[in-house]
């Protein structure tokens, strides 16, 4: 489990299919605290560490990525250069500052918009049509990882809908979301809650 509160961005190293995609990935971690079968969320996806090394503030670490977490992200996001979203599993005790995130990715969605709004930014994502009943004004989303509140929800008539949020200048700068820009992809991990609700909404219909 996870909570949507980056600790670090790290950048693919390495990539090549090896049965699965296996990537290499450079990060300002310890090594000394990464444990192999250790999970850790790459821009929201949850991954196991298989081979560690580096040192202190210059470490990496290797995942192997399954075909499913491929199709289900967003298309070349496991390229070499691609900068992603890091936070190692919660554990026990921790603080949960976000929402509690699983770490699976439940589908895509395009950034539509981004407007200046102060110091901060407004950003218009376009969800798809199966993600749209769980998404809520003041309800929780996990984009790229982070955890986030929507401010609005603009139904479309084809089904998908629009959600905005606002990012405020401290997450645009620990995070790979202040690089957004239209028409850019993002993972997007609806809130678990939202999942257990719509299903037992439409069990009763």
């Amino acid at each position: 489990m996870f909570t949507g509160i980056i600790t670090a961005i790290g950048t693919i190293r390495e990539a090549r299919q090896d049965g699965d995609l296996r990537a290499v990935i450079a990060c300002p971690f310890d090594p000394a605290g990464i444990a192999i079968g250790a999970s850790i969320a790459c821009s929201g996806v949850c991954l196991t560490v298989v081979e560690k090394g580096g040192a202190p503030g210059d470490a990496w670490f290797a995942v192997n990525i399954s075909g499913e977490s491929v199709a289900r992200t967003v298309p070349g996001r496991w390229q070499v250069g691609t900068q992603l979203n890091l936070e190692p599993a919660l554990k026990l005790g921790d603080e949960l500052g976000g929402h509690i995130v699983t770490g699976h990715v439940d589908g895509t969605g395009t950034v539509a918009s981004v407007t200046p709004e102060g110091d901060s930014k407004k950003f218009v994502i376009a969800a798809p049509k199966e993600l749209a009943p769980y998404l809520a004004p003041k309800g929780s989303i996990t984009v790229d990882g982070v955890s986030l509140t929507v401010n609005e929800v603009s139904d479309q008539p084809d089904g998908t809908c629009h959600f905005t949020l606002n990012i405020i200048p401290h997450t645009a700068e620990v995070t790979t979301i202040g690089a957004l820009k239209a028409g850019d992809g993002v993972n997007l991990e609806i809130d678990v809650l939202a999942r257990y609700l719509q299903r037992m909404q439409s069990l009763r219909g």
